[in-house]
This record gives C-alpha cells, sequence and structure tokens, in this order.
C-alpha cells in the first residue's frame, strides 16, 4: 500500500519591513531621531527607555543635553533574535559665561519646599502621562513670534562651579502676544493657579513620550484633558511665576531627556 502523500507545506507570512533600524533627523545632545523599527519588532529601546512603536513600526527617540558620544538601539523580534544598531551622537558647543564671583548659596526655606513638593509631583505625574497623539510625526512650527532671548543649553559657571543649564527656548514677543500649539497633543496639565517657579505652566503630550512645557504665562486658553491641534491657540506671554519680565520658556523632554526646542523649528 503507498504511504500516503504528505501534507503541503504552508508558507507562513514574513514580517515586512526593514532588517534593521531606519530613521532621520539629528543625532546630537539635545536632538531626535524618527524612524521605523526591524521587520518583526515586539519591543524596542534606546539605552534602557522602552520605545512606543506605532501600528507601522515607527518611533520617536531623542538625546539629553548631556549625552553620551554613542547610544543603541535594541530591538527584540518576535522570534527571539536581537537587532542592536549603534547611533554617534554629535557632541555640541553650548553657550557657557564663566563669571568671577562665587555661586550664591543654595537652599530653600521650608515653607517653598512645603510648597513645591506638591508642584513638583503635579508635574512628574503630568509628564508620566501617555496618550495616543501622534504630534511626534509631525513637522513643529513656531509656537510664538518674537525675538529668542534666552537658548537652551547655556550655561554660567562660577569660579569653576557649573550652576544649572537652560533648559529651554525663551521667547519674546511682548506681555500677553498668544501662543500655539507646536504640533498636536493632549493638555496634560494645566494650572490653575501660579506654581511657584513656572507661574501659569502648560504641558502638552505629543505622544511617544514626548512632551511640551510652557511657563510663565499670563494665562491659558486650554484645560487639562483638551486635544489640541498644531497651530491652536493655548495661551498669552507673561511673567507669572520666577521671570524677569514677560517671555514665553518652552521646554521639550522626552523620557525625562532635556531637548533643544530650536532642533524641532523650521528656519524662521
Amino acid at each position: 500500500m503507498p504511504a500516503p502523500p504528505p501534507p503541503p507545506t504552508v508558507a507562513l507570512p514574513q514580517p515586512v519591513g526593514p532588517a534593521t533600524f531606519v530613521f532621520d533627523g539629528q543625532a546630537i545632545q539635545g536632538g531626535w531621531i524618527r524612524g521605523q523599527v526591524p521587520a518583526g519588532t515586539r519591543t524596542a529601546r534606546l539605552g534602557d527607555d522602552v520605545l512606543t512603536i506605532d501600528g507601522e513600526g515607527r518611533f520617536f527617540a531623542a538625546f539629553d543635553r548631556d549625552a553620551g558620544p554613542s547610544a543603541m538601539l535594541t530591538a527584540t523580534l518576535r522570534d527571539g533574535q536581537v537587532v542592536r544598531r549603534p547611533i554617534p551622537v554629535a557632541p555640541r558647543e553650548w553657550q557657557i559665561e564663566r563669571v568671577d564671583v562665587a555661586r550664591t548659596p543654595g537652599g530653600s526655606s521650608a515653607a517653598f519646599l512645603e510648597r513645591r513638593r506638591p508642584e513638583l509631583a503635579q508635574i512628574a505625574a503630568a509628564r508620566a502621562r501617555s496618550n495616543a497623539v501622534e504630534g511626534w510625526r509631525q513637522s513643529f512650527i513656531w509656537p510664538s513670534a518674537g525675538r529668542i532671548s534666552g537658548r537652551f543649553g547655556s550655561q554660567r559657571i562660577y569660579r569653576g562651579e557649573p550652576g544649572s543649564y537652560h533648559s529651554g527656548l525663551d521667547l519674546a514677543p511682548g506681555a500677553g502676544a498668544p501662543y500655539v500649539a507646536p504640533a498636536d497633543g493632549v493638555v496634560v496639565l494645566a494650572t490653575d493657579r501660579p506654581f511657584s517657579l513656572e507661574g501659569n505652566l502648560l504641558i502638552v503630550d505629543h505622544g511617544a513620550g514626548l512632551n511640551s512645557a510652557f511657563l510663565h504665562s499670563q494665562r491659558l486658553a486650554v484645560r487639562e484633558g483638551d486635544r489640541v491641534a498644531q497651530g491652536q491657540l493655548l495661551g498669552y506671554v507673561g511673567s507669572s511665576g520666577r521671570a524677569t519680565g514677560p517671555h514665553l520658556h518652552w521646554s521639550l523632554m522626552w523620557q525625562g531627556a532635556r531637548l533643544d526646542p530650536l532642533l524641532f523649528l523650521p528656519p524662521r
């Protein structure tokens, strides 16, 4: 009796996509990349930071102001394979001012710390929130007109002791000038009273771990939970909180890394 024929071979569908990470952007201190993970990726990371991967396999990642000279993208595929791609991160020369005076002694009063702790907790909770929004995929626009009055990364050094660096981009269009959303997002914090340092503070989640913060507003035009579109009015420039004059301080963060807003913007 002849042996039965072997069962037909069924070809399993192959993952669609690149064999390794593909990306573009600015791999530089304070910069960012957008790209696509390898085909069949289950999870991916930049260093220790887990990447959010959308339905098309696209991701966003970024590099802190003080990032080291290299970073590693790592993908774990569904079949258990691991794909790695090293990224050289270009250093930058920051605007450093050396001052021949001693740094003012630090320390805050107990009353200030008591007020500050819940403010910091609200900021941390807002930045930890994740919404299904894709502002991170857009080309960002300028949130406001006006001259640049402060640049990201600038720093004073007091007789060899470094002070805190400037964590955002300052724009000075004048008191009461409107500012708009640089990209789509969801409002995750809109203070109902001025914070001690930031004043009237607004934080917008752009998705994939990327968020914008706008400080010192005269007043806000949106509320927590609002979905905002690129170019939508967010608020009005002011000098609330600890500010020497009316300006918009705009900072960008990804997974705790502080980024340079100028690297997201087109030339004016």
